[in-house]
């Protein structure tokens, strides 16, 4: 199996339990939810199903790209709320409050869009030097 074959199952399978999460149990992100997002809970709602979809979206190819690219636009976005859990201290009951969580979750947000790209063949860097 390929680099990025393997990629993106992992990812679709991070991004199924992700999605998965935020429908089940939407109460859970609402405090880590920048005071300026309207209606919060419906936000944290359509990101499960954005979620979902990207997941899905991964493993049919004529949707990979479109996908890649959502998935990581998505990443992006979610950003605020995970600067807001971080500096403000916002405590959820399951999650550790230590930057020992923080740092790592912040310093991989650009990864995680890096990974979107790649998983879904819109980028091919670093594969594309190893191949020279």
């Amino acid at each position: 199996m390929s680099l990025c074959r393997a990629s993106r199952w992992l990812l679709a399978a991070f991004y199924l339990a992700a999605g998965m999460l935020h429908l089940r149990r939407p109460e859970a992100f609402l405090p880590i939810m920048p005071g300026w997002v309207p209606a919060p809970r419906e936000i944290v709602l359509l990101t499960g199903w954005a979620e979902l979809a990207g997941a899905c979206g991964l493993l049919i190819p004529q949707l990979r790209k479109a996908a890649g690219i959502g998935l990581a636009l998505y990443a992006l976005c979610v950003f605020p709320a995970n600067i807001k859990h971080a500096f403000e201290g916002v405590a959820i009951p399951s999650l550790p409050q230590s930057w020992w969580y923080h740092g790592p979750r912040l310093a991989f947000q650009p990864v995680l869009i890096w990974w979107a790209l790649f998983a879904a063949g819109v980028i091919d860097w670093p594969a594309r030097r190893l191949r020279r």
